[in-house]
């Protein structure tokens, strides 16, 4: 018989040291960033979720400095597009080049990684991005994997694609597609400071240099946080209502209410209840519950579902965006199916 798998597991030990690593890595990150509010305890959800994030708010917020922090704060190595309209899918994903070998003389054609060949990939201003450069993500977000001439490089664990917008009314900007956008976890408004968190930052900012980021965890540390939080349980009734909630989105389903047609164009994907049970499985972990909750799931599901919604011309013309939306179907969702 197998010794390993007789050695015991002493659950509580690992979830509390989960807790505590989170807890220091929230607070590295807070040596540097303040005035997110929820922002950053969902940004957290999502990276111990292993899910991507999409970071929208006018410039000047800090969301680049954020992405930067949190790969300096969990030593990960990291790399940075600066997305334009010139940006080419080769920019991002790498060309195969021709190289002569000298020493043989023969030519040869060798593979030259892009910049998406690394942990924490930092996507700035990505929709400033044609949609050709911003197709190019697809894959490397959904598979963990890069196809470039016929071969397939798998990415290295973790990865995690941390992408900033600007809002899509700014002048410049090109919507992100739909497809694109189900593939981030998590879309994460960032706030405008507070008066106290603007000071801070300007006590920060305007004096002397602050320390070297010292990183609180590694990657190893991260890939068995994100495995613990999958063992998290999601009984069958609460599973059932985050199924309900994503149904009452979409206008081919029972559960999609005749107030909601006004609004709703096209509703979430599967992969809308998938991030909603591995973020709430997340957030029950770091209240020290073993179990996830609708609580959970009420929690994590603007994030979730914000950027899945496609809105009608009424919803524009009526001042209702996707936040109220979402906040009212969650307060409409009965604890029990019907």
């Amino acid at each position: 018989m197998n010794e390993v798998a007789n050695i015991k597991r002493d659950i509580p030990a690992e979830c509390e040291a989960f807790r505590e690593m989170a807890t220091g890595w929230k607070n590295s990150i807070c040596t540097r960033i303040v005035g997110l509010g929820d922002s950053l305890e969902q940004t957290l959800w999502c990276l111990l979720a292993n899910g991507h994030i999409l970071l929208e708010g006018v410039p000047g917020l800090g969301k680049t400095l954020l992405v930067q922090t949190i790969s300096q704060s969990a030593g990960l190595r990291s790399m940075r597009i600066q997305c334009t309209p010139d940006l080419m899918p080769a920019d991002v994903l790498g060309t195969t080049v021709l190289v002569e070998d000298l020493a043989h003389g023969r030519r040869e054609h060798r593979f030259r990684p892009g910049p998406v060949f690394t942990q924490i990939l930092l996507a700035d201003e990505l929709n400033r991005a044609t949609p050709r450069t911003q197709s190019a993500l697809l894959e490397a977000m959904q598979e963990r994997s890069v196809s470039v001439g016929g071969t397939t490089y798998a990415l290295e664990k973790p990865f995690l694609v941390l992408a900033t917008q600007n809002p899509i009314e700014q002048e410049g900007t090109h919507p992100l597609p739909e497809a694109q956008l189900d593939r981030f976890m998590a879309k994460i408004e960032v706030p405008t400071p507070s008066r106290e968190a603007l000071r801070t930052i300007l006590e920060r900012t305007t004096s002397l240099p602050l320390p070297p980021l010292t990183a609180t965890i590694n990657a190893a540390t991260l890939i068995a946080a994100q495995s613990l939080a999958k063992e998290v349980i999601t009984a069958p009734h609460v599973m059932d209502w985050a199924i309900r909630l994503v149904l009452s989105t979409q206008p081919d389903s029972a559960y999609f209410s005749p107030k909601s047609k006004r609004f709703i164009r096209c509703g979430a994907s599967p992969r809308a209840a998938q991030s909603m049970i591995a973020m709430g499985k997340v957030r029950a972990l770091l209240a020290g519950r073993y179990a996830s909750s609708i609580d959970d799931l009420r929690a994590v599901a603007l994030p979730a579902l914000r950027h899945r919604l496609a809105l009608t011309f009424e919803a524009d013309a009526d001042h209702v965006d996707s936040n109220e939306i979402v906040r009212r179907l969650v307060k409409a969702m009965p604890l029990e199916a019907p």
